[in-house]
């Protein structure tokens, strides 16, 4: 669907001349894995162990977190697929680490920002180590940020509103009527990978690339499976190739406001090695794509679960902005993050060796009930929904925040200009996974009020 508002680029010749995978999907392949190898499952013997995808596909996650906070704001957990580490788990606490980079250290060198660790049992030259700028320390992380800074300035989201605007109405306009049809794959994700596709000012005909990179890239327990290295090498490979060949093109222009005309124009990143090269666009893939668009998907799905919210949000389009930010505290697209500790410390009690692994469970964090009063109930009126932490906190802080915020408004904001409510009316399908939040199904039928 090309727009007015943005004028759609087209794949250079070396593009076009490729045939690119788009498939299997990470998905496909994961339970294909596991239908052919069911006794493989990870095994989770700790009960606080909360690596596992069960309790989030499951959606029997919040129980096991509000018992956590209870004992405490930080836990060991001794053992688990992804080996020992703490659990920090509330508001304060998480906050507290994210303000002491210095020792908590986000650094693919030490380990980045997921639980995953590289596997001793991988030979060296075939470990993926994919550095990215939110995997760094001060100074590095620094300058890579502030190039990509600036195309999520106030002003940049005013440049992008009207586009926004108009693709999201063409198409909530083009769902059908009368009859069930999945919400995420014709919704979120084409909404969230057009986003993408302008920011990278990448191919309009080949935009679902994206989602597929994304997916492949993204899926923590996906990566803990040996027999599909090669397969996700691969498709990672194919993605760094694609934006190679986009570079290539780029580096023949003047600067020019997209993600990558931004890298090639920057004295921080245009000297930038292949793996680091793949993995910012990892980071700007996934942090652009599964975040939106779970959240997407997330609205509509606690919408319909708190009818008397939806009537409030029906009733009264100026709540808009704080629904927002409330359904972002109740999605929390993103569980958790990463640090390692640089040295010997203690934090709230617990004494933290150097190396050991920290995991801050944002998801736990927004449900904290000593700072979001009911916390399990979604409240478009909570005064306080901005204290989220759904998208970091300190030097970290997601840097594409405002655009997140900008197309869930407008989404709203076009739903409720239709009159349009979304009933949740067959199969829910949430993504098993540790790292992401999100529905990989939500069957919806529409109707007016």
């Amino acid at each position: 669907m090309a727009t007015a508002a943005h004028t759609q680029m087209h794949a250079p010749e070396a593009a076009r001349a490729h045939p690119w995978k788009r498939s299997p999907s990470a998905h496909e392949a994961l339970e294909a894995h596991y239908a052919a190898n069911p006794g493989t499952r990870p095994h989770h013997p700790h009960k606080w162990d909360t690596s596992r995808s069960d309790i989030y596909a499951e959606n029997r996650w919040e129980p096991i977190f509000a018992e956590m906070r209870a004992a405490g704001p930080v836990h060991h957990i001794p053992e688990s697929p992804y080996g020992p580490y703490w659990s920090v788990v509330s508001h304060k606490a998480i906050q507290h680490t994210e303000a002491l980079p210095d020792i908590f250290s986000s650094s693919w060198e030490y380990g980045g920002i997921t639980i995953l660790d590289d596997l001793p049992d991988i030979p060296e030259e075939e470990r993926m180590r994919l550095p990215m700028f939110i995997a760094m320390d001060r100074p590095k992380h620094t300058g890579q940020r502030k190039t990509v800074a600036p195309a999520f300035t106030p002003a940049e989201m005013t440049r992008l509103t009207a586009d926004i605007r108009q693709r999201t109405g063409e198409t909530l306009d083009a769902l059908p009527r009368g009859e069930k049809f999945d919400w995420v794959n014709s919704v979120s994700i084409p909404l969230t990978t057009g986003m993408l596709a302008i920011l990278f000012d990448f191919p309009w005909e080949d935009r679902d690339l994206l989602t597929h990179w994304s997916d492949w890239s993204g899926d923590t327990e996906l990566a803990t499976v040996r027999s599909l290295d090669d397969t996700r090498r691969g498709m990672l490979r194919e993605m760094a190739a694609y934006f190679q060949i986009l570079w290539a093109d780029r580096a023949q222009r003047g600067e020019a406001p997209d993600l990558i005309s931004r890298m090639i124009h920057s004295p921080a990143m245009n000297q930038m090695d292949p793996q680091e090269f793949m993995g910012n666009l990892v980071l700007l893939i996934v942090g652009g794509n599964d975040t939106t668009r779970n959240t997407m998907s997330g609205i509509v799905h606690a919408l319909d679960r708190f009818p008397d919210q939806r009537k409030l949000f029906e009733e009264d389009a100026s709540l808009i902005p704080n629904a927002v930010q409330e359904c972002i505290r109740y999605q929390t697209p993103l569980k958790h993050m990463r640090r390692t500790a640089t040295q010997d410390t203690e934090l709230f009690g617990q004494n933290i060796a150097a190396g050991d692994k920290v995991l801050l469970w944002y998801n736990s964090a927004n449900r904290d009930e000593t700072v979001f009063e009911n916390a399990d109930q979604l409240d478009i009126t909570r005064e306080n929904a901005r204290r989220h932490i759904a998208f970091g906190y300190g030097i970290h802080r997601c840097v594409g925040a405002r655009l997140a915020e900008l197309q869930l408004r407008v989404l709203m904001e076009e739903m409720h200009a239709r009159r349009l409510r979304a009933n949740v009316a067959g199969e829910v399908e949430r993504v098993r996974a540790n790292f992401v939040e999100g529905f990989r199904k939500l069957e919806v039928e529409i109707t007016s009020f």
